[in-house]
């Protein structure tokens, strides 16, 4: 564990879970920048996310399953690990929708390609 060669003291084992929590203790830490850019404090609470991650995705699995669940519980988990993850400094990144020149050009193509195909169909339905 000082070694920075297990994540555990006791080694969990193989499990689904164990490597669910692998990989998303990666996924957290990648999108830190990787684990050589953090501090001891942000690897911590890097595994505190990874652990409430992966116990709302256990609620998440058994509501799909139809069994009946904890929404309390639930959502503590949700609100505490929104608050860990901001705490660890990841933030929403609104993505831009805006269309680009050249997908703006496509679509007014596009819609004229459409309105010249609509004319020269009622065109040929008035020659017949």
């Amino acid at each position: 564990m000082s070694n920075g060669k297990r994540l555990h003291v006791v080694q969990p084992g193989d499990t689904a879970w164990a490597r669910r929590f692998r990989d998303v203790l990666a996924e957290i830490t990648s999108d830190l920048g990787g684990a050589d850019l953090l501090s001891e404090g942000q690897r911590q609470l890097a595994r505190r996310c990874a652990t409430i991650a992966i116990a709302c995705e256990k609620i998440e699995g058994e509501a799909a399953a139809g069994a009946e669940i904890d929404l309390e519980t639930y959502g503590k988990l949700t609100d505490r690990l929104g608050r860990a993850l901001q705490r660890l400094g990841l933030k929403r990144q609104p993505r831009d929708v805006t269309p680009t020149l050249a997908e703006v050009i496509a679509m007014d193509e596009a819609e004229r390609a459409a309105e010249e195909a609509a004319r020269a169909a009622e065109a040929e339905e008035e020659g017949e």
